[in-house]
């Protein structure tokens, strides 16, 4: 049976930053579906002080639809998904960045509705929660406080993580360019900023969301490793393929591999299409 490809965004990223990708499964007769987290998509905030001319002060203190959104209600939200989806047949779920987390956290949850886990330079935490990674040595080459350059607001106040992606600061704009695209140009680069919403929840789960080695553990996964990602280093790829592995050895990852940084897959999505394509040839149905 023809497989559902469910495709699970990043943080402050929607379902929106899919639509070229899915345009090439697509084409090459794939069915697939862009799910929007809890407050994102046209679920998302945006206030006319994020409007130009902006108006910076009201920007960091208007309250924002995801102030209170938790990990388990993402999970619960793609679980919904899939159970929806899998009345059609399998299901192969695909995670991108910060999304993998609430993949993993669904398959805790219910491994029944997944056939097969992809996690392109994903969040799959085992061994360690997931913001103690980014205090570990695969971590080190990140500069995570150059891109709190076009924070706004505090978190603590708002309840939520807000950044102005709408800046000019040439500062703020070349350090999300080295992040995310540092590969593409600057019109590439703009366009995908802008489809960037500015909050984004503050829950990314506990030691409890870690992968389960019962329930994560029995269902079939690939890692499809992004080469030259700045923000998601291959170092800290590798190392969670590793943790995952241990975790389970008798269903270790299928490992591939993409050139090009975090974004660029989606920016240029015809050698992911082929690859994700080529997953659905290994995808038998889960038992019922």
């Amino acid at each position: 049976m023809q497989p559902t490809y469910v495709l699970v965004h990043g943080a402050f990223a929607n379902s929106f930053s899919f639509a070229p990708l899915q345009a090439e499964l697509g084409l090459l007769g794939h069915r697939s579906v862009a799910v929007d987290l809890p407050g994102h998509g046209f679920g998302a905030t945006y206030t006319r002080a994020y409007q130009a001319p902006q108006d910076l002060e009201a920007l960091a203190a208007a309250p924002g639809a995801i102030k209170g959104v938790t990990l388990a209600d993402n999970a619960a939200h793609l679980i919904g998904i899939l159970e929806r989806a899998r009345r059609n047949g399998p299901v192969i779920l695909v995670a991108h960045s910060r999304g993998g987390v609430t993949a993993t956290a669904a398959a805790n949850a219910r491994p029944d509705l997944i056939d097969r886990i992809v996690y392109v330079a994903a969040w799959c935490p085992v061994a360690l929660d997931v913001g103690a990674y980014h205090a570990e040595p695969e971590m080190a080459d990140f500069d995570a406080a150059s891109l709190g350059l076009a924070a706004a607001g505090n978190p603590a106040e708002l309840g939520l993580l807000r950044v102005n992606f709408r800046t000019a600061d040439p500062a703020a704009l070349a350090a999300f360019k080295a992040a995310f695209l540092a590969d593409g140009t600057d019109e590439e680069f703009l366009t995908f900023l802008n489809t960037f919403q500015p909050d984004e929840n503050l829950d990314v789960g506990t030691s409890a969301d870690r992968a389960q080695a019962a329930t994560w553990g029995t269902v079939p996964r690939t890692y499809l490793r992004l080469a030259d990602d700045a923000s998601m280093p291959l170092a800290l790829q590798d190392r969670l393929i590793r943790e995952g592995d241990a975790l389970t050895p008798d269903n270790p990852y299928d490992v591939r591999t993409l050139p090009g940084s975090h974004l660029k897959w989606l920016v240029d999505p015809a050698p992911a299409a082929r690859v994700l394509g080529e997953l659905a040839s290994l995808t038998a149905p889960a038992a019922e």
